[in-house]
């Protein structure tokens, strides 16, 4: 006898809840919300409530790190492992071992928080294995889906967990001018890897939505600007083992020349390739104006570090922002990666999570009060009555740039793609195993 056809029309499925299995499928989802979660709380504690920050690892140097390594470099890592599963067709990271990891990344957050020696060793080891276990979940794949053009990321994550130990070193050395130095190689090193994520995606990103626009790959650029920054990264590191001197007004050296000029000609090529991408295309699309101002500032970030690298001219000629060290720091740090990430939180997440490519008022909104902090940061270095209020106002832009994103994209980052029948409907099967789509 045959089957009758069932023709009532299905009822409409439910949306998904929370499910810790959808949670860790991919590594964005974990380490976009811890490093969005401890970008609002450390800022607070560092303006708000410094007396809170224990020793060793206190103030400005905590302040420091946690935004660096704690924060800027968590994103990236998160990015990396969602889009290497894109790019070898084998997810790095999911369920017990990215909780696993996300766990160290929490061990260190608190271990360096709460201070004492204890607590800042536990912290760091933490830490190196969190950028460990980045690394060789990075390669394995890398190497397993013959990645040839990504080899280099698992080496240059290595790079950023050795200068945060060089860092961490510094900070029971006591001594400030070695501790920015060190710094600085891991701002340079993270700059490395911020090229080489953005030279790619933002221009796939742009001809995706903006119909008809083309934009040529500049291969020969992409490959000068990796060399150049990567000379620069030696020289850092070359400065270091030398001891060679680089406190303004100890006159120029030649590896801290190498290294300007290197980090001048690569802010150069950034800002030329810009040209090429065509901005006055996207001129009117928030999704895509935010990543092109967050390349414009690193390469002028880049420039503004040459300046103060080269060592070329007399403080008591120059003296004032142009050469505060705090100036290159938040022209890249804050003007270059942060406005890139506040633009790659949203549009990665979207697209992974299967939702529209468009922003919403909320959405909107968190971009341009991350804009106004980093204009009220930058207004406030410049010395002046005002520089404490601008100070205060640009955390609280700030604070509510990445609080209005984690309000938004927690409820959607805790969940099943929007896109996805619910688990009733299919045959179970480990979402965490399947690899990302290309977004």
């Amino acid at each position: 006898m045959s089957r009758l056809l069932n023709v009532e029309e299905p009822a409409a499925a439910a949306p998904a809840g929370p499910s810790m299995a959808a949670f860790l499928a991919l590594g964005f989802r974990p380490l976009y919300i811890a490093g969005a979660s401890w970008a609002v709380i450390s800022m607070a504690l560092w303006i708000f409530s410094p007396q809170l920050l224990g020793e060793p690892l206190t103030l400005v140097a905590w302040h420091a790190h946690e935004m660096l390594w704690g924060f800027i470099i968590t994103i990236a890592i998160g990015f990396l492992l969602t889009a290497s599963a894109t790019w070898t067709g084998f997810n790095p990271l999911h369920g017990k071992p990215l909780a696993l990891l996300c766990i160290l990344w929490c061990i260190a957050r608190i271990g360096f928080l709460v201070g004492g020696i204890t607590g800042f060793w536990i912290a760091t080891a933490a830490e190196l294995l969190f950028f460990l276990g980045s690394a060789i979940a990075l390669g394995r794949v890398m190497l397993k889906g013959r990645s040839r053009r990504n080899y280099g990321l698992p080496i240059l994550i290595l790079a950023l967990g050795i200068a945060d130990l060089l860092f961490l070193l510094a900070v029971l050395d006591g001594n400030y001018i070695i501790l920015m130095e060190r710094f600085d190689l891991g701002l340079i090193g993270m700059a490395t890897v911020a090229l080489l994520i953005a030279r790619r995606v933002v221009p796939f990103f742009a001809m995706r939505m903006v119909q008809g626009l083309k934009i040529p790959m500049l291969m020969k650029s992409g490959q000068a600007q990796m060399i150049f920054s990567a000379l620069a990264l030696i020289a850092g590191v070359l400065v270091q083992i030398t001891g060679t001197p680089m406190t303004p007004g100890s006159g120029p050296h030649l590896l801290p020349l190498i290294m300007a000029a290197s980090l001048a000609i690569t802010g150069l090529i950034s800002l030329g390739q810009l040209f090429y991408w065509k901005p006055l295309a996207i001129i009117r699309n928030p999704m895509l104006w935010i990543l092109y101002l967050g390349y414009a500032f690193l390469g002028i970030g880049l420039l503004a570090a040459a300046w103060q690298f080269s060592n070329l001219f007399d403080p008591a000629i120059l003296d004032g922002v142009l050469i505060r060290t705090a100036t290159h720091v938040h022209l890249i740090g804050l003007a270059g990666f942060c406005i890139l990430i506040i633009g790659m939180l949203t549009r990665t997440a979207l697209g992974h999570l299967g939702h529209p490519l468009a922003l919403d008022r909320s959405m909107l909104a968190g971009h341009w009060l991350m804009v106004a902090a980093v204009i009220l940061r930058l207004a406030a270095l410049w010395p002046s009555s005002a520089s404490l209020h601008l100070l205060h106002l640009a955390a609280v832009a700030w604070i509510l740039s990445l609080g209005l994103y984690l309000w938004r994209f927690v409820p959607m980052l805790i969940r099943p793609r929007a896109d996805q029948p619910t688990p009733a409907a299919t045959p179970k099967k480990p979402a965490a195993s399947q690899p990302a789509q290309a977004q």
